[in-house]
């Protein structure tokens, strides 16, 4: 499917907006499956249209190193359960989309390797895109309006991965892909979402 075409089908599907109205669309996936170039489409279209439109990508709202390597607990538990304060996004950021007018949050710095307070204004009426990998955990679940889930093959994944990444295949291994295969076999994302992306 073309991406105009797919785009066409996924803001079809969307409710309207009006007077003071957000709508929360969640774009979920595993690594590498197309989540990024689909938010960059959806956004794009929005802004052509002249409706409001914010994205957010969790991987800016994960920890500090230190916190999720070298930790004692398993790899692939580090990526899943550590990597972001789920508690305190389910609180301070999803439970906020709807009625702040804006919200403080910490951004990663993965250079300096720490997380810097910013301020982000919210539209009064409009989209708000969240994409990120495990969008649909237990813990987040039901807090987007509606949920796209970009579907692609471990295979096809690895291969869109930078020839060093590649390099580094017991990372994949131990760290990513069980990670991947707990969030599939105990979350069922694709059996949530309201759309599902073959990539």
């Amino acid at each position: 499917m073309e991406m105009e075409e797919l785009i066409t089908q996924i803001t079809e599907r969307l409710p309207a907006i009006s007077g003071g109205i957000r709508l929360v669309v969640g774009i979920d996936g595993l690594s590498r499956s197309g989540k990024t170039t689909l938010t960059a489409k959806l956004l794009a279209n929005y802004e052509k249209e002249n409706i409001p439109v914010i994205s957010f990508h969790l991987d800016d709202l994960i920890v500090e190193r230190e916190r999720r390597y070298g930790t004692g607990k398993a790899e692939w538990y580090e990526y899943y359960q550590l990597q972001w304060e789920t508690e305190w996004l389910r609180e301070h950021f999803f439970g906020q989309l709807k009625t702040a007018e804006e919200l403080a949050l910490p951004f990663y710095d993965p250079q300096m390797d720490r997380r810097e307070s910013r301020k982000v204004a919210l539209p009064e009426t409009g989209i708000i895109i969240i994409e990120g990998v495990f969008l649909q955990r237990s813990e987040w679940r039901g807090l987007c309006d509606y949920v796209v889930y970009v579907d692609s093959a471990q295979e096809q994944r690895f291969y869109r991965e930078s020839a060093e990444a590649k390099r580094n295949i017991e990372k994949f291994q131990n760290r990513y892909w069980k990670a991947e295969d707990y969030y599939l076999k105990s979350q069922n994302p694709q059996s949530h979402a309201d759309f599902i992306v073959r990539n």
